[in-house]
């Protein structure tokens, strides 16, 4: 199965050093290997916006949330001061999926997620909602919380998110500091609707299946 993620937009990053602009704001490392998964937060280490970073020559792509692109688009911006960079919406270029090996590179979150890659947009289908629910991985504002959920409370460890030794980042040091000393007490999961009782966070009656944050064992 094959499928554009219609849901998704990619935004595009050029100019000058764009490595190192991005390597100062978000929790991954985008100085080595890419795709990387990676999230913006508040300076507390909370969850604003969650993508994959891309490399397409010497600029950067995001594969972020088609909704929030603009948002994101105008964070962004906000940090970039006077650098010599553009930062906006490719609406020549879409995102696409694989449950199967073939074109792409295994998704970074976790390679049961299957294969990913960056190209022109194409009819959509179905399949990758479900997909990805079932192995519990969870993205996006309706899921992670728009600055409401702390970035470790996300599965960012798990789902290869966040690099504790790139140097500093908005919100680095709570996640930091949660990571060393073991503090994540609450976690985002994928739930049977029937267990999701009403602090579901986001709810997918067609799949019987919500997404809730609650305390961990």
């Amino acid at each position: 199965m094959t499928t554009t993620l219609s849901d998704r937009a990619v935004i595009r990053l050029s100019g000058e050093d764009v490595r190192g602009f991005l390597q100062g704001l978000i929790t991954h490392d985008v100085l080595h290997d890419l795709p990387v998964w990676a999230g913006l937060l508040t300076p507390q280490g909370k969850a604003l916006f969650d993508f994959l970073v891309w490399a397409d020559g010497d600029d950067l792509l995001i594969d972020c949330e088609a909704m929030r692109a603009e948002a994101l688009v105008k964070r962004l911006s906000i940090y970039r001061l006077r650098r010599p960079i553009s930062i906006a919406v490719d609406a020549g270029l879409a995102v696409h999926w694989s449950q199967e090996a073939g074109q792409g590179v295994p998704d970074p979150r976790d390679a049961r997620l299957g294969w990913r890659w960056i190209a022109s947009p194409s009819d959509a289908a179905d399949g990758w909602l479900a997909h990805r629910l079932s192995l519990g991985i969870v993205e996006g504002v309706a899921e992670l919380g728009d600055g409401t959920t702390l970035w470790l409370e996300c599965a960012a460890r798990e789902q290869n998110g966040v690099s504790f030794t790139k140097g500093c980042y908005v919100g680095q040091e709570n996640t930091a500091r949660m990571h060393h000393r073991e503090k994540v007490n609450r976690g985002l999961a994928v739930v049977s609707l029937d267990d999701a009782g009403e602090g579901a966070r986001a709810t997918y009656p067609e799949l019987g299946l919500a997404v809730v944050h609650r305390r961990l064992a």
